[in-house]
């Protein structure tokens, strides 16, 4: 046997050999030195990803060199001179308006490039969703609203793309096979689809199983009052803190039984559990938020002159904190209305319905429950028993967290000295692969749900199956509307509705009024647009360079321009969850109103007024005064003095009836 693996391996030296001098020349070396292309550059090419292109948006010029080339070139594109880098094939070129090609320029070769630039006014770009949100809360139909909102943008790119109404047509098409496909072909927007299915999937099994019914009956015990009843989904929204959508999605289901015993509406439940989701993941250290915060933050400090260097974007996210005036208050303002049981405007008249007729959702508001939602009842004569599911609730809530540290790990970080056990903890969380851990640990519950829900006595095979694709159905509604958001979301992007709105209310102002035009311009883009992480993106790396400068323009002490700038680092983030909070279109809103089973507009009628009730507490006690040099803790003072105030002075007991 020695023999014959000796035989073998010296058959593969030959061959290797053998190949080794096939691929050479007699006079070539492996240390040759790459040629420099000459001065005719008959061997460059040049071409750009997108001759169609709207306006604002940048040209991609693709530069193709010789396969021998090793060195830096000057490429002269319409007179501004780039330096192109070795290994570095693409160029981001700017372009003016009305631009219509590229004149480029390298040694003596030139090359002109025609582009069809599509021109608008800019105005227009905020009409797709301002439509769709005005067609929402008129008609009381989201997905033909959406639809609406995203035709109209794509409409009008087309007529002036096609300088004819013709481009009415196209824009049609490309509503389906550009900005909803778009949608649907994004990873990330894939992966909450599926994360969205299976968590359906194993609510139902688990309400199947009588899991859900067993939780339901031990919390019965505790909530047994309509005050009770919210004080535990309050709570439970607190506890459920490291993502958004599996806060939203998980007490939703969760609580969704018991408080309709209680008589508590629908509506006044999805405002419980949208109003703690995504304060609470934006507030806490390990969350699927704090990653693309604190990328967000260095970017906007990368380049900036004469800034500390003991400021990292850790440390300016933690100084933002103490301004976070509008998640804050939000979560203390739900505690006291629950603990006054007051209400007031469209919620007050939701909660009166329900402890006086008992009908936790309106009559007429078509929220699909009785045959999407029958696979959510337990099956009769089961026998009820609570762990199983509360064994795939633990399952997924560690399941999350034990993929955010895997895919985050960095041993170098757990290892550094001079890092904090909480810092070295939300570095790594924050450079996981969120999505990932989401779709491990909810496939991981269902299959447990799927294991739990099997035995005698219980579901079979067949029927198990058929419970769980039951789930998945009742979230179909719910996606579709998602899914038309997220593509009336690309029709924003393509449009340049958030430049617009920057442009059109940024303006010169003095640094303390760079906060307060900072928390409206995040609040006005996050409602047009539904997004809060877009918001994000888009606000963060033009609000922190612009807050710094303006500091340092006007002569401020560093300590004041590092105030206003975490001032200003905190509204866009609570700037961003207001205007989600308020807007139809957003994809926390329309989960909230699915994992409850609430009518969505319904949802949004009775949560703006308290949204918008607690922002103007936090912009005119919080935002406003601090950036004028008053300490937050008064700040926060005064602003639970004032949710109080206006809870007892607008407020009315829920159970009397009017």
């Amino acid at each position: 046997m020695q023999l014959i693996h000796r035989v073998m391996l010296l058959l593969a030296l030959l061959l290797c050999g053998i190949g080794l001098s096939w691929g050479q020349s007699p006079d070539s070396s492996f240390l040759q030195a790459p040629t420099i292309p000459g001065p005719s550059f008959s061997e460059w090419s040049f071409s750009v990803e997108e001759k169609t292109l709207i306006q604002g948006d940048p040209a991609l010029l693709q530069v193709t060199p010789p396969e021998d080339w090793g060195g830096e070139l000057e490429i002269e594109v319409n007179g501004e001179v780039l330096l192109l880098e070795p290994g570095i094939n693409t160029l981001e070129i700017g372009l003016d308006e009305g631009a219509s090609e590229l004149s480029i320029r390298a040694g003596d070769h030139s090359e002109s490039i025609e582009l069809e630039v599509i021109t608008f006014p800019m105005w227009l770009s905020i009409l797709p969703p301002l439509i769709a949100i005005v067609l929402a809360l008129v008609l009381r139909e989201v997905i033909a609203s959406l639809f609406v909102g995203i035709f109209f943008g794509a409409a009008v790119i087309g007529v002036y793309s096609s300088s004819s109404f013709a481009g009415i047509v196209s824009g049609l098409l490309t509503t389906l096979d550009t900005y909803i496909l778009g949608a649907l072909t994004d990873g990330s927007h894939v992966a909450i689809i599926l994360f969205s299915l299976l968590i359906g999937g194993m609510v139902s099994l688990i309400s199947r199983n009588g899991g859900m019914q067993g939780i339901v009956d031990r919390i019965a015990r505790l909530a047994k009052t309509p005050r009770s009843g919210q004080m535990a989904t309050w709570l439970l929204g607190l506890v459920i803190f490291f993502d958004d959508y599996a806060n939203s999605l998980v007490v939703g289901n969760t609580m969704r039984p018991i408080t309709d015993r209680l008589k508590i509406s629908r509506e006044k439940l999805s405002y419980i559990v949208d109003s703690t989701a995504a304060p609470v993941s934006a507030l806490a250290f390990i969350t699927t938020w704090i990653g693309a915060e604190l990328g967000y933050i260095a970017d906007g400090i990368s380049t900036l002159e004469g800034f500390p260097e003991e400021m990292s974007p850790y440390r300016i996210f933690l100084s933002s904190l103490g301004y976070a005036f509008y998640p804050i208050l939000t979560l203390l303002f739900i505690l006291i209305l629950v603990w006054r049981q007051r209400d007031f405007g469209t919620m007050l008249k939701a909660e009166r319905r329900a402890r006086s007729t008992g009908e936790v959702a309106r009559v007429d508001s078509h929220s699909g429950e009785p045959e999407e939602l029958k696979h959510f009842q337990p099956k009769k004569g089961i026998k009820v028993q609570a762990f199983r599911a509360v064994i795939p609730v633990l399952v997924l809530v560690f399941g999350v967290l034990i993929g955010l540290l895997y895919t985050g790990w960095d041993s170098a970080v757990w290892s550094d000295a001079e890092m904090g056990f909480s810092k070295k903890l939300s570095t790594i969380i924050g450079a996981a692969d969120s999505y990932a851990a989401l779709l491990w640990a909810s496939l991981t519950a269902v299959i447990v749900a799927l294991f739990l829900s099997l035995g005698k006595g219980r579901l079979g095979l067949h029927e198990a199956v058929e419970v769980m694709t039951g789930g998945f159905k009742a979230m179909f509604s719910a996606l579709t509307i998602l899914t038309l958001a997220w593509a009336l979301q690309g029709i924003t992007d393509a449009m340049h509705t958030a430049d617009f709105l920057t442009d059109l209310l940024g303006g010169q102002l003095a640094p303390a009024w760079l906060p307060t035009i900072t928390f409206i311009l995040a609040g006005v883009i996050a409602f047009s647009t539904g997004s809060s992480w877009g918001t994000m993106a888009i606000l963060y790396p033009i609000v922190i360079p612009l807050t710094w400068a303006v500091g340092m323009e006007n002569g401020l002490e560093e300590a004041m321009a590092l105030s206003i700038m975490a001032n200003s680092v905190a509204c866009v983030l609570g700037g961003a969850v207001l205007g989600d909070h308020c807007s139809p279109i957003s994809d926390t809103t329309i989960l909230s109103s699915l994992a409850t089973s609430t009518n969505h507009i319904d949802h949004v009628r009775t949560q703006l007024p308290y949204a918008l009730t607690v922002g103007s507490i936090a912009l005119l006690v919080g935002t406003i005064p601090t950036g004028y040099g008053l300490p937050s803790w008064v700040s926060f003072i005064l602003g639970i003095a004032a949710c109080w105030g206006v809870i007892q002075w607008l407020g009315k007991p829920t159970n009397e009836v009017a």
